[in-house]
């Protein structure tokens, strides 16, 4: 059993990593880590609000053990007493996840490493040689490493490109998102009022997000780093009053003429990439194709495969770009797109021997 930490353990992705990892066959849930705020107390007493309810947001339910632990000031514990930490930090995440990484290697769902060239942006059978590049963060005179997930809009994005980067090349990439709630977290999250009946066309940083994390996953690693893809990404994303599951309107324009029955063909060979590989948060199928055209929807689909498969539908010809292909995604953006994807990229790197205990 690998020894984990989970630092950030009482916000909303804290708790996701919790759900992910307190049932887990390969990790122990050593310690919960917190701000000075929520340490010394009991975990399932951190979680509460000023009224005493307990504010879960995971899945499923808390183990008693769980419940029990005593959460620690992430400031004074010994990064070097665990085998991995998985970081849900919002502020102070460069700091404090550079301090474990001293030690151990940190999996991590902040932003504060993935634009760094020597950080990788894993997403397990996408991008799966960039991780050479971790070894060079060996230079920061780290033991361990910072291998941060994808924005959740990126992540199930790039799992559909994948397959037809491969296949038929890309010329550009133009996606809208409708994009859930639970993406803008608790504090200070969206407002009620301005979902209901309503659609915000606006998410902050969100664009240059997906188009920045879409050409560094999908790019080459050289030996030295990685060469950003250098094709052109156009994207606008917008909140929506859906709790779960990131929608993603996309239109590619291939480097070469690429039919509809062809993509599904690649789609459905890569939708395999995991198979066999005995990672316990893959699901069977990365990419699940739909042939009704009222589908992906977010209530039906977002929890197929426990949230981890990428549902696709529509895909159909462009009518503008000769070689347009457009379809629908839908990505489960707390579980694959976050804490949970966290873990299966964790997986990938021990069975790759690159995180050992």
């Amino acid at each position: 059993m690998y020894k984990v930490a989970i630092i950030g353990s009482t916000g909303m992705v804290g708790q996701q990593f919790i759900s992910s990892l307190q049932n887990h066959p390969w990790f122990e849930v050593t310690c919960l880590a917190a701000s000075e705020r929520s340490a010394g107390k009991k975990y399932i007493d951190a979680i509460k609000n000023s009224a005493g309810s307990v504010q879960w947001f995971g899945e499923g339910e808390i183990n008693e053990n769980i419940k029990d632990m005593t959460v620690k000031n992430v400031n004074e514990i010994d990064p070097s007493e665990f085998d991995i930490a998985y970081s849900a930090l919002e502020a102070g995440a460069a700091q404090i996840e550079s301090k474990f990484a001293e030690h151990i290697p940190v999996l991590s769902t902040a932003s504060a490493y993935r634009y760094e060239e020597d950080v990788p942006i894993l997403i397990p059978a996408v991008n799966d040689e960039h991780v050479s590049l971790l070894e060079k963060q060996k230079k920061r005179g780290w033991k361990g490493f910072v291998a941060p997930q994808a924005n959740c809009t990126t992540t199930g994005l790039v799992i559909t490109l994948k397959p037809i980067l491969d296949e038929f090349g890309i010329d550009s990439v133009v996606i809208t998102s409708l994009q859930a709630v639970s993406g803008a977290g608790r504090n200070p999250g969206v407002p009620l009022f301005d979902l209901v009946d309503n659609i915000i066309p606006y998410i902050p940083k969100e664009e240059e997000k997906v188009s920045i994390e879409l050409k560094k996953i999908l790019g080459n690693y050289d030996g030295q780093g990685i060469v950003d893809a250098k094709y052109n990404v156009s994207a606008t994303c917008t909140r929506v009053g859906v709790l779960d599951g990131h929608t993603e309107s996309v239109l590619v324009n291939t480097r070469n003429k690429a039919e509809v029955e062809d993509v599904i063909k690649a789609m459905n060979k890569f939708a395999d990439s995991l198979a066999g590989k005995e990672l316990p948060s893959a699901p069977k199928k990365l990419i699940t194709i739909h042939k009704d055209p009222f589908r992906p929807q977010p209530r039906l689909d977002r929890d197929l495969e426990e949230g981890m498969t990428t549902s696709v539908g529509r895909i159909r010809k462009d009518e503008v770009f000769p070689n347009g292909i457009k379809y629908v995604l839908l990505s489960h953006n707390t579980r694959m797109g976050a804490a949970k994807g966290v873990v299966l990229t964790s997986e990938m790197l021990i069975k790759s021997n690159i995180i050992k205990n």
